[in-house]
C-alpha cells in the first residue's frame, strides 16, 4: 500500500472515530455551498415598458397617490375625533378598520411595501425633516433592536385594543392616530431620512415581513453598479433627487424588507443600473441569506395575534372567560385578557422552537439557527390567514364604508353591511388558508433543498417544520368553520 493510500486510510478513520469532526466537516461544505449558490434570479424588467418607466421616473410620483390619501387619512382622523361616538355609524372608523386595513395586507402580496411610499405619515416625516430637521444619525441601538422595539409595539397595540376597546372606539382610534403622528414628527425632527418608519413603525414590520411575498421587487443591476463613478447615488440622493428614505443600497440588496418603491434610486441612477420585475409570490423567501431571529419571531407572533383574534370573536371565546372565571375566581377581564393573550402569542413561538430543536438534531445547525431560518417559511401561512381573518370584517360589514360615507354628504341609505354570506366568505377564507399552507410548505421545501445537500437532513428538517405549518395551518382552518361577530 503506497503511503498516499495510507494517509487516506487513516484520515477516513480519523473522521470515522470523531463523528463531530466529521459532521463538522460536512456543514461547512455544505455552508460553503450554500454561499455559493446564486441569489434570486430576476425576471422582465418593467422599467422597460415606456409607461411604467415614465410613471416610476415622474417627478409627480409618488406624490400623486400622496395627496389624495394625505385627504382620506384626514377626514378619518377628523371623524374619529370629532364624529359620531357609535364606531357602526362613524364614517372613520369604516374607512380606517373595514376598508383599509384588510386591503393592507393584499397591497404586500401585490405590490411589496408600496403602502409606505404613499403613507401620509411618510410624506409627514419627510416635512418635518426639511422644515426643522437636524438629521443625527439614527442610534445604533434603534439600528440593532429596532425590530424587537417593533415586535413590542405590534403585541402592545393588540393588548391595548382588547383591553382598553381602541377598534371599537373611534375616539381611542383617533388617539392612536394621535400618537402615531407625535411619533412621526418627533422623528423625522431629530433622526436622517425616515427612521420612524424603518426602525419604530409598527406597520412597518408588519410590512418589512409581508413585503417579502410581494410580486413587485426592485433591485440593482450589479455589473452595471461595479463600474459606477456616481458616488452611491441610488442610496445619498442627488441636487434633485432625495436619498433613499429606508436607507437601503440597491447594488447590495437582496430583499424587499426595507424596499418601498418610492424610485429615488431610478430617478438618480445614472447607470439604469436598477430593475422593476414581477416575480411568483414567497419566491424572495427561498433565496434568503442572512436570516434574522427576530424577523421570524415577528412572524410567529403576528400568527399568534391573528389566533387570539379569531378566537376572541367566535361563541366560544365568552365560554372561555367563564370557564376561567371558574376556575381562577379570576373576574377582571383585562387580567385574564392579558394572560390568554401571552399564551396564544406564545404557542407559535414555542412550536416553532420546538421543530427548530427536532430539526437540530439531523441538520448539525442550533436551534436558533434553525429557528431564524425556517421562521420565514411560516409568512405565506401568516399572510394567508391574516388576510382571511380581515376578510371577514371586509366582507361582512363592508357596507358600513358606503353607508356611514354616504351620510357625511346627506345620504340616508342603510341596510345589512354584508357584501356577501358567511358560506361565500367561508370558501374564500379556506382558499386563502389552502393557497398560504401550499406556500409555507413549497417554501420550506425550497429553503431545505438550497441549504443541505444530502437527502437525510433535508428529510430530518422537513418533518418538523412540515408538521408544524400543518398543525397551525389546520388550528386556523378549524377557527374559520364558526361563525364570527362583527367588528363594528
Amino acid at each position: 500500500m503506497s503511503q498516499d493510500v495510507q494517509t487516506r486510510a487513516k484520515a477516513r478513520k480519523a473522521n470515522t472515530s470523531r463523528p463531530g469532526r466529521a459532521s463538522a466537516a460536512r456543514k461547512d461544505r455544505d455552508d460553503k455551498q450554500f454561499e455559493l449558490l446564486p441569489g434570486e434570479p430576476l425576471g422582465r424588467d418593467l422599467l422597460k415598458n415606456r409607461f411604467v418607466s415614465a410613471v416610476m421616473r415622474s417627478r409627480w410620483y409618488p406624490g400623486a397617490f400622496q395627496i389624495p390619501i394625505a385627504a382620506v387619512f384626514g377626514l378619518v382622523a377628523y371623524q374619529l375625533l370629532v364624529g359620531p361616538s357609535k364606531a357602526h355609524e362613524n364614517a372613520g372608523t369604516a374607512l380606517m378598520w373595514v376598508l383599509w386595513w384588510p386591503a393592507l395586507p393584499l397591497v404586500y402580496v401585490l405590490l411589496g411595501r408600496f403602502w409606505c411610499a404613499v403613507c401620509p405619515f411618510a410624506a409627514l416625516s419627510d416635512f418635518v425633516q426639511k422644515l426643522v430637521g437636524v438629521n443625527r444619525p439614527v442610534p445604533p441601538f434603534l439600528k440593532k433592536y429596532g425590530i424587537w422595539v417593533i415586535d413590542a409595539t405590534f403585541l402592545a397595540i393588540t393588548w391595548a385594543d382588547h383591553v382598553f376597546g381602541i377598534v371599537g372606539s373611534p375616539w381611542g382610534s383617533g388617539i392612536l392616530l394621535l400618537l402615531l403622528t407625535f411619533s412621526v414628527i418627533v422623528s423625522g425632527a431629530f433622526f436622517q431620512r425616515r427612521a420612524f418608519c424603518r426602525y419604530l413603525c409598527f406597520l412597518g414590520g408588519l410590512s418589512a415581513n409581508y413585503a417579502r411575498t410581494g410580486m413587485v421587487t426592485l433591485r440593482a443591476n450589479t455589473d452595471i453598479c461595479s463600474t459606477c463613478t456616481a458616488k452611491a447615488a441610488c442610496y445619498n440622493g442627488t441636487d434633485t433627487v432625495p436619498a433613499c428614505p429606508l436607507s437601503s443600497f440597491p447594488r447590495t440588496m437582496e430583499d424587499s424588507a426595507n424596499c418601498n418603491l418610492c424610485a429615488n434610486c431610478i430617478k438618480s441612477c445614472p447607470n439604469d443600473a436598477i430593475t422593476l420585475t414581477v416575480r411568483q409570490p414567497t419566491k424572495e423567501l427561498w433565496f434568503l441569506r442572512n436570516p434574522k431571529i427576530e424577523e421570524s419571531f415577528l412572524a410567529m407572533a403576528i400568527m399568534g395575534i391573528v389566533i387570539i383574534q379569531n378566537i376572541t370573536m367566535l361563541p366560544i371565546w365568552t365560554d372561555a372567560l367563564a370557564w376561567v372565571n371558574k376556575v381562577t375566581g379570576i373576574t377582571s377581564y383585562p387580567v385574564i385578557f392579558t394572560a390568554l393573550f401571552a399564551v396564544a402569542v406564545s404557542i407559535p413561538v414555542a412550536l416553532l422552537a420546538l421543530a427548530a430543536k427536532v430539526a437540530s438534531g439531523g441538520n448539525l445547525e442550533s436551534t436558533i439557527q434553525n429557528f431564524a431560518r425556517f421562521g420565514y417559511a411560516l409568512i405565506p401561512l401568516d399572510v394567508a390567514a391574516h388576510v382571511a381573518h380581515n376578510l371577514f370584517h371586509l366582507l361582512a360589514e363592508g357596507g358600513s364604508v358606503f353607508y356611514t360615507v354616504g351620510a357625511l354628504f346627506g345620504g340616508h341609505a342603510s341596510g345589512s353591511p354584508a357584501l356577501a354570506g358567511n358560506g361565500t366568505i367561508q370558501v374564500l377564507q379556506y382558499i386563502l388558508l389552502a393557497l398560504g399552507l401550499a406556500g409555507s410548505l413549497y417554501t420550506a421545501r425550497r429553503i431545505a433543498h438550497r441549504r443541505y445537500l444530502t437527502p437525510g437532513r433535508r428529510r430530518s428538517t422537513l418533518v418538523p417544520f412540515t408538521t408544524l405549518i400543518v398543525v397551525l395551518g389546520a388550528l386556523n382552518a378549524v377557527m374559520f368553520l364558526f361563525p364570527m361577530t362583527h367588528r363594528m
